[in-house]
């Protein structure tokens, strides 16, 4: 893969699939290698002779008098160090100077990066990639690919110069000693990815002179502006694993006085190079910030090295999330995180482990099979938001866990205005899942805090936690009843297109039934849009409700869920019932009850008269559901003709009462219908109506046709012209119905 802004082309970069951009300059002949690491070819520079070998690019490079150049590559040669450098030209390729690297401290036979920043001296327009070593004899090689000419490769947003994030440029390199120790650069071989271009070269050396603490800094200072969270990053290389390496992120007054420091540890599992970063938000009179490092109980003549250090606005993972990057990352600790009650322990991974987000995660470790609380800091909350997000992704390593996670609400006063949370449920398994939920923010809320119930199911279970936040959302599932119609609105939001969606309602007996959408039932229902819209005619009156959704990617097995609030539908007039329509909601209607129907349960049955015997035999199919007459009234001429609207089709009905009135929800179909006058009098409008009613299954198949709320500003939105209306429906009704051909 090509290096973005290489000055050189692919094949002098990489060395495949030939060797002809570069050329002999003294002392050695050049051979195609293999074994490289960003493809097979590498090139070899053999020496003639004994002393110093040099090889460079066949082509000049266009450069301008003053810029910063640098050049880097990945080397490799078990007998002799290297070096590399920037040979700057004239106009007609007279030499003007080479600015050359630091020489590797040692020869290593692994592929390691060597690297120098410069600056094109005046009157040079041109410049060259020079690759030199120098053998003790004739026929020893070096070996070269992966290299970099161009402008310095910087980590992106770094407020510090390159010359203090890569070490590579030797003038005004801005690093000093503090405490109890010498600081140099040096070059040792160190293998770094192929395609961490900011890493590798000159770094940054750190020598102890006595037992004791050792640090130094960095004497460049980046303007911040206070109330900005920072992030200092930086490769720690410490002595011993066990050696407490850190890093410091420093801020200064207007006077370049310091005024907060903010540090880091190291958790090294070896001696490798390790990034580590710490977060903080500067302070209300910080004009600047640095870092620094050092070794906390070193040893006399331990050495710690750095090398890419930078200072960042620290990275929001999630927009508008109101929790800082530090209780967010778990880079420099735990943060604010604390147990509350219970056994269990926090802590931090080792780097390099895995995570979700850089390189740490937080760990909950319970020793017994207990419950423990957690719970984080208090983080402001933004005027007018109400509703927001929590959300935690989690593994479990080991053993098991029953989660209840939930918001702590806080007044101004940092007084607690109490603790929302959603069902317990299982932490689920193997790998990582995002954990979130929705909740509405309390009158006088001004703070948050994360608060987690954890049971631990079995002795020394351990969990791992990153990314946490809290922001302002529309709910991802949202209800609200409509006591107008009898329904219950349910919006499921963030849905990821081609999943399979199933929705039930739950009842306080823990009953579950499938909501009906527009194609029935919702059951495995596949996701076309990012959001669902769904009007629940069913749900029963007066009693108190939920719903559940469970969303199954394809090819998976396990499905993601979402549980609601608890709502509940109301109806004034208890005296009043519901006769609604399954499949048309617009054809719903409140009715005022006469008399409920005195229920009979009809049974087929065969007697037959045995000779001789008293009893009869009787063979009996099963009983059937029950049938009764309803007795209604409608009171204007309105309700009247809304009632034979609402029969007319013979379909199926749900009838629906309130909890008390003796009945429970019950699907029938209606027989022959009977209206009568109430008086002799003949403009009065109010009629009786007796309703033969059979108890019937629920419809399984039929899909919801339009709202009960259906309005012309729907068909407007629907249809861009009153031409688009005439050809999509056959007839007004069907307008209403939202009922389109074909549909």
């Amino acid at each position: 893969m090509a290096i973005p802004g290489n000055f050189l082309s692919e094949s002098t970069s990489s060395m495949d699939p030939a060797i002809t951009g570069w050329t002999p300059k003294t002392n050695c002949t050049l051979l195609m290698g293999t074994g490289g690491r960003v493809g097979d070819g590498c090139l070899t520079m053999k020496s003639v002779a004994a002393g110093e070998m040099q090889c460079r690019t066949v082509s000049s490079y266009a450069v301008v008098a003053g810029n910063d150049y640098e050049v880097f590559a990945d080397a490799a040669g078990g007998t002799v160090p290297e070096r590399i450098g920037i040979r700057w030209m004239t106009a007609s390729n007279v030499e003007i100077s080479v600015s050359w690297s630091m020489t590797t401290s040692s020869a290593s036979a692994s592929w390691h990066r060597i690297a120098v920043t410069a600056t094109a001296p005046t009157d040079a327009t041109m410049a060259q990639v020079l690759f030199s070593s120098t053998p003790a004899a004739g026929a020893v090689s070096s070996y070269l690919e992966n290299v970099y000419f161009g402008l310095p490769i910087r980590t992106g947003g770094n407020l510090l110069t390159h010359g203090a994030e890569g070490h590579e440029l030797a003038t005004n390199w801005p690093y000093v000693a503090a405490t109890n120790c010498s600081i140099a650069r040096t070059m040792p071989p160190v293998s770094w990815p192929t395609i961490n271009y900011v890493g590798g070269g000159a770094v940054a050396t750190m020598t102890v002179t006595a037992n004791g603490d050792a640090s130094f800094r960095c004497t460049e200072q980046a303007l911040v502006t206070p109330g900005q969270e920072y992030l200092a990053s930086s490769h720690l290389n410490p002595p011993t694993s066990g050696s407490t390496a850190w890093i410091e992120l420093r801020f200064y007054d207007a006077a370049h006085s310091q005024i907060q420091a903010t540090r880091a540890n190291l958790a090294a599992p070896g001696t490798n190079y390790y990034m580590q970063s710490v977060s903080d938000v500067a302070p209300p009179t910080a004009v600047y910030a640095s870092v620094a490092f050092g070794l906390t109980g070193a040893t006399a003549g331990q050495v710690l090295r750095t090398d890419t250090s930078a200072i960042t606005v620290a990275p929001v993972l999630v927009t508008d999330s109101v929790v800082p990057y530090s209780d967010t990352s778990f880079e420099a600790g735990v943060g604010t995180w604390t147990v509350v009650s219970g056994v269990a322990t926090l802590g931090r991974t080792s780097p390099w482990a895995p995570s979700i987000d850089a390189f740490y995660a937080m760990t909950i470790t319970s020793s017994t099979a207990t419950t423990s609380v957690i719970r984080s800091g208090r983080y402001p909350l933004p005027d007018g938001e109400v509703n927001f997000r929590s959300s935690l992704t989690a593994t479990v390593t080991a053993g098991g866990w029953t989660l209840t996670r939930g918001l702590r609400w806080y007044d101004a006063a940092n007084a607690s205005l109490g603790l929302t949370t959603g069902l317990a449920g299982a932490a689920p398994t193997p790998g990582w899942w995002k954990l979130s939920n929705d909740f509405v923010r309390p009158v006088g809320a001004t703070q948050v805090a994360f608060e987690w119930t954890l049971v631990a199911t079995a002795p020394s279970s351990v969990l791992r936690v990153d990314v946490a936040a809290i922001w302002p959302v529309l709910p991802a599932f949202e209800v609200e009843p409509d006591d107008a119609t009898g329904s219950v609105r349910i919006t499921l939001r963030e849905l990821n297109l081609g999943d399979a969606v199933s929705l039930w309602r739950v009842t306080p007996d823990g009953r579950r039934t499938h909501v009906r959408g527009t194609a029935g039932l919702i059951s495995g229902t596949t996701v076309t849009s990012s959001s669902m819209v769904i009007e629940d005619y069913e749900a029963p009156l007066g009693i108190p409700v939920y719903y559940y959704a469970e969303m199954l990617a394809p090819g998976a097995t396990l499905a993601s869920h979402r549980t609601s609030d608890t709502v509940t539908i109301s109806l004034a007039d208890r005296n009043e019932c519901w006769l609604k329509d399954p499949g048309n909601p617009q054809r719903n209607l409140r009715v005022l009850v006469k008399q409920g129907p005195n229920w009979q349960r009809p049974i087929a049955q065969a007697e037959y008269r045995v000779r001789g015997r008293r009893n009869s035999v009787v063979l009996s199919d099963v009983r059937g559901g029950l049938e009764g007459g309803l007795a209604l009234w409608t009171r204007t001429d309105e309700e009247r003709g809304a009632l034979h609207w609402l029969l007319d089709s013979g379909n199926v009905l749900l009838w629906q009462a309130m909890p008390g009135m003796g009945v429970s929800d019950m699907y029938v179909n209606v027989g022959q219908v009977d209206e009568a006058r109430v008086t002799s009098y003949a403009p009065e409008p109010w009629r009786e109506w007796q309703l033969p009613l059979r108890e019937a299954d629920m419809p399984t198949t039929v899909g919801v046709a339009g709202s009960a709320g259906r309005t012309w500003q729907d068909v407007l939105t629907e249809n861009a012209t009153w031409e688009d209306v005439l050809n999509r429906y056959a007839t007004w009704e069907d307008v209403f119905l939202n009922r389109p051909i074909g549909g």
